[in-house]
């Protein structure tokens, strides 16, 4: 089927948003429950249709879920929902019992897991992952979760490979992050992995959040607020960010803020969680993704705006990075389609 004919099939199918459904669980954290209903909330379409519906259910009828908070939270739907869901949500909960204890689901959670359609994206955050490890979803996969619980957690599941160092993981249709801001990352990267970089950045501004961090970044870094007496590198950060279309040395960004090369990298990596030849690499890469949806540059012109020379070099960045060529992430992005983009669980 030619690209017209394809185009005019899916101008005759019925608009369907892509339905996620956010499990709440007794002991949920209300922070992280409010996550997915705020990043998948927003998107739309170029005819202000909503492209995500977003509904949250319990594992039993309709009614009041505890929190840990002081307060409860009223839930409109049951565990049938699941059975509707294309992307299951599972925010982070602190409710002590089998799961955390011998990693085990209890009947009742089982049974409302039972309700999820094969081939479901499914996504926790934070400690959200025990419900899908202990349902057997994660086994022989990588995953993550906060990092002060991963030892825990992996001594609990041993079949998973835990990683405590990144703040999400995408392995295809099972996605799991690390806490609270890495839920945000998380829900972020999925919008922009459906629906491309220029929406994923409209919702990060009106949630006034940053619009991009990598998955394989640093959960927490030594030094989270810099010593007020010492010099930090957002200057140099911020030059390099109008200057990514020229050739960047490490000398060139330490000497913004005068600094000494051994300084400037330790100094980068403790304020941003990783090396300034990564963080560049993450911030062409972007740069390319925006150029390849938004303009009509050619491939070797988007190469050259974005820093990586030749069309070949930014070729073989974005198959590491997104699984995707260059001409395949614009064709996709461009109509409106979806991509299978793969991020890695480190850089």
């Amino acid at each position: 089927m030619d690209t017209a004919s394809s185009a005019a099939r899916a101008q005759q199918e019925p608009f369907r948003p892509h339905r996620v459904v956010v499990l709440a669980l007794d002991g949920l954290l209300p922070f992280e429950l409010g996550i997915p209903h705020r990043i998948f909330g927003r998107p739309k379409d170029a005819r202000g249709r909503h492209l995500y519906d977003v509904v949250t259910c319990s594992i039993r009828p309709p009614g009041p879920v505890r929190t840990d908070a002081d307060f409860a939270v009223q839930v409109e739907h049951g565990p049938e929902a699941l059975a509707t869901a294309d992307t299951v949500v599972v925010p982070a909960l602190y409710e002590h019992g089998p799961l955390y204890e011998q990693g085990v689901l209890t009947p009742e959670l089982a049974a409302a897991l039972a309700h999820i359609r094969p081939g479901t994206r499914l996504t926790s955050i934070c400690t959200g992952v025990y419900v899908l490890a202990a349902a057997g979803y994660l086994d022989g996969r990588p995953a993550t979760t906060h990092w002060a619980d991963a030892e825990r957690f992996q001594a609990l599941f041993p079949r998973i490979e835990v990683d405590p160092n990144v703040l999400f993981i995408d392995d295809g249709d099972v996605l799991t992050s690390a806490g609270v801001a890495a839920g945000i990352d998380l829900c972020l990267h999925m919008v922009r992995s459906d629906h491309g970089t220029a929406v994923a950045n409209d919702v990060a501004r009106r949630t006034v959040v940053p619009p991009h961090r990598d998955g394989g970044q640093a959960q927490y870094i030594h030094r989270p607020v810099p010593d007020p007496q010492q010099a930090s590198t957002t200057t140099a950060r911020a030059w390099a960010l109008g200057r990514l279309h020229e050739p960047l040395q490490l000398r060139d960004m330490a000497d913004q803020v005068s600094m000494s090369v051994r300084t400037f990298t330790r100094r980068f990596r403790e304020e941003v969680g990783v090396s300034p030849g990564q963080w560049l690499t993450q911030q062409r890469v972007e740069r390319a993704r925006h150029l390849l949806e938004s303009s009509d540059l050619s491939v070797d012109q988007v190469a050259r705006d974005a820093g990586f020379g030749t069309a070949q070099s930014m070729r073989q960045h974005l198959q590491t990075a997104l699984g995707v060529t260059p001409t395949s992430y614009r064709r996709t992005f461009r109509a409106g389609g979806n991509v299978d983009v793969q991020v890695p669980s480190g850089t």
